[in-house]
């Protein structure tokens, strides 16, 4: 990975440069007159096209992780706390992690390649031309659909994945609707589902910047769009296992874990 044989002088480079592109957006972002057609636009492109992968996955997760988790259980005699287990992993952690890296690599691709291709043609040359802010229309409503979306689709994604568990847990053993549901609602409080939310639009956020930027400020023709496409995602990715270390550390130092 090119991204990764970069020289320190580069590297800190590339992270003033993301910075210095993330203070423009909270720049454009205050000014008036927003695009909302086209974040409405965005948000339709970026949340319903991707409801169908992230709705598969979850509840293949949800399916997956209860077949693999009543063996062990069952083996200690607690086959009864297999609800609670299941509930507790895929809100807290697991369904807002992996939609978020569903998300990144969907998302994240699909961003910078777009802007990457609207940069090369020099559209958005045009757009400077014609006296349209380019930013604003192509950068801001992606950033902000994301910031929304992706909380949209994680909190759907939990639902989905808490009823792959259900089928799960009945496909060895028998364990009544409203026994499961109970069981894994007991189980779960706010410091469960707020804390695991608030991260996912930060994910949110860190994949429509990392996406806009590498697209906006793509170069050498249809290589460099190739090459920011692939590096949207890397960089996303990485941002999402990064910030969830620090909403982990924060979440336990608060004492919601």
């Amino acid at each position: 990975m090119r991204y990764f044989n970069l020289s320190e002088s580069e590297f800190l480079k590339e992270v003033g440069e993301i910075s210095r592109f993330t203070a423009r957006f909270f720049r454009e972002v205050s000014k008036p007159k927003q695009e909302w057609e086209e974040f409405v636009n965005q948000c339709y492109w970026i949340g319903y096209k991707t409801l169908t992968l992230v709705s598969i996955t979850a509840f293949i997760m949800g399916l997956v992780l209860t077949i693999q988790s009543r063996p062990t259980l069952v083996e200690f005699g607690a086959a009864s706390l297999l609800p609670a287990m299941v509930s507790v992993s895929l809100v807290r952690e697991i369904t807002p992690v992996i939609t978020s890296l569903i998300c990144a690599g969907k998302i994240g691709s699909g961003i910078g390649a777009e802007l990457g291709s609207m940069r090369v043609t020099e559209q958005i040359d045009a757009m400077e031309v014609s006296g349209t802010n380019p930013f604003k229309y192509l950068v801001v409503t992606r950033v902000l659909a994301s910031t929304v979306m992706v909380p949209v689709l994680s909190s759907l994604a939990i639902a989905i994945s808490l009823y792959g568990g259900y089928l799960g847990a009945n496909i060895r053993g028998q364990v009544s609707w409203s026994l499961f549901w109970f069981q894994a609602y007991d189980s779960l409080s706010y410091g469960d589902f707020i804390p695991a939310m608030i991260k996912t639009i930060f994910f949110g956020f860190a994949i429509g910047i990392v996406g806009c930027y590498k697209g906006y400020t793509s170069q050498k023709g249809t290589e460099g769009v190739g090459r920011s496409a692939t590096t949207a995602v890397i960089v996303a990715s990485l941002l999402v296992f990064v910030l969830d270390l620090i909403a982990v550390q924060i979440t336990d130092l608060l004492g919601l874990t």
